[in-house]
């Protein structure tokens, strides 16, 4: 079937930087990543899911949202089927369960999920 898998969520200082991993398994997946986006979601406790930003996995530049563009950037890597979401400067606002996700390219839904990995920024 194919999915995705995350990583890098550790507690952090404000301030710190961490890098996530989302790595795309499954050769039924892989094989047809061109025809996908890659898209970073988060969400905090007690609070709606936030989109952070997304990239094709071929051509074109990343998206990144503008609560966190100057902080955040997103990149990718094909030789590993991973894509990377970088944080610099955290803040504790940061906190929550980060969560990468695909979509075929030009449709608005996120069809293929992670598990997610989490994120606690605080002292």
């Amino acid at each position: 079937q194919g999915q995705l898998v995350e990583s890098g969520g550790e507690l952090v200082q404000p301030g710190g930087s961490l890098r996530l991993a989302c790595v795309a398994t499954g050769r039924s997946f892989t094989n047809y990543m061109a025809l996908y986006t890659i898209g970073w979601f988060r969400q905090a406790p007690g609070k709606e899911r936030e989109f952070v930003g997304a990239i094709a996995w071929t051509g074109g530049s990343a998206h990144i949202e503008d609560s966190v563009k100057d902080r955040f950037t997103i990149a990718r890597d094909r030789t590993k089927n991973t894509v990377y979401l970088q944080m610099n400067n955290l803040r504790p606002e940061d906190t929550g369960t980060y969560r990468c996700a695909a979509k075929p390219r030009g449709d608005t839904e996120y069809t293929r999920w992670g598990q997610g990995t989490q994120v606690t920024v605080s002292l």
